[in-house]
């Protein structure tokens, strides 16, 4: 498993906000929903999305961006058009004066607008919760990406726009999935640009000796490893190995593997009922109480806590 893959492998869409929005201009939305991730997909018209900084794009037919929170933003038919509505957290939307909009722009099934034949159509998924592991991936994203239509092509955006708009048993498993497979094209077209500045650990990859270690981490982390036996996996002395992968990774092996090894047992407090021995098992740690006290040494919370406030 790849650093990219092993990081969206784990924490998965449940429930995301999905819309297909169908507008006339003049249009504008205020985002302030302060969702960790949200990406736009452009089906048909021009979209400016402005932040608050002043930073703006401009998203065509094919092009697709990725807004990681919580940042709020506005996406509207020109950067100075004044919002309409505003979407608050939990998929809440008001009007600008604070005055509910009691679905009066609802078009349908997972539909919102103005009118379904608008001239403007975008369909929009949000992740709605931070996981623990994808948090590596989240920093190491800018506030907005963007793909141009030129540099990738979305073989999803047929089947997103009609799963959207279907009302049928597990379809939001169905939508789910389809936004995983989104962000996981989208983000490896993303990384593979120059202008991406990938984080270290995943430019490390190519390398043949961290990218092997790294593999070998990720694969199986309740393995108890140590820099000796990743070095002998990896065909090369503990001290190159140590110092090679700081150099790339930007930390040493071992502290590498424990904060993989804590962002695991996270995820799995959240979304298992599995007992906190067990989750330490499965990630490498002796006993409830080893994981507790690294648990609490990084996260300032015991597990039994996170898994309280997650829940």
């Amino acid at each position: 498993m790849d650093a990219l893959a092993g990081l969206l492998e784990g924490p998965r869409a449940r429930g995301a906000f999905m819309i297909r929005a169908c507008f006339d201009p003049p249009w504008a939305v205020r985002i302030e929903d302060r969702a960790p991730l949200t990406v736009m997909l452009m089906v048909r018209g021009d979209a400016w999305i402005t932040q608050d900084t002043g930073e703006r794009v401009r998203l065509r037919p094919g092009d697709l961006a990725i807004a990681r929170g919580p940042d709020p933003y506005t996406c509207g038919d020109t950067p100075d058009t004044a919002p309409q509505a505003v979407i608050l957290p939990g998929g809440e939307c008001q009007y600008p004066d604070g005055t509910p909009l009691n679905g009066s722009m609802d078009l349908g099934v997972r539909t919102w607008g103005d009118r379904l034949d608008g001239s403007t159509v975008m369909f929009i998924g949000t992740y709605l919760m931070r996981g623990e592991i994808n948090g590596r991936l989240l920093d190491a994203l800018p506030p907005l990406l963007t793909l141009p239509s030129e540099v990738w092509e979305c073989p999803l955006t047929p089947l997103l726009m009609e799963e959207t708009v279907r009302d049928e048993p597990a379809q939001e498993v169905v939508l789910d999935r389809l936004l995983d497979l989104l962000v996981i094209a989208a983000l490896r077209a993303w990384f593979s640009r120059p202008e991406a500045e990938a984080p270290a650990w995943y430019r490390a990859q190519a390398d043949p000796v961290v990218g092997r270690v790294l593999r070998l981490l990720q694969d199986d982390p309740a393995h108890p490893w140590t820099v000796a036996s990743l070095a002998a996996k990896a065909g090369v002395s503990r001290a190159a190995l140590a110092r090679r992968f700081t150099d790339l990774v930007g930390e040493p092996p071992m502290s590498y593997l424990t904060a993989w090894r804590l962002a695991l047992a996270a995820d799995r407090l959240r979304d298992t009922q599995d007992t906190i021995g067990a989750i330490a098992r499965q990630v490498g740690y002796g006993s409830a109480f080893a994981l507790s006290t690294a648990f609490k040494r990084v996260y300032g919370a015991s597990p039994q806590e996170h898994r309280t406030r997650a829940g």
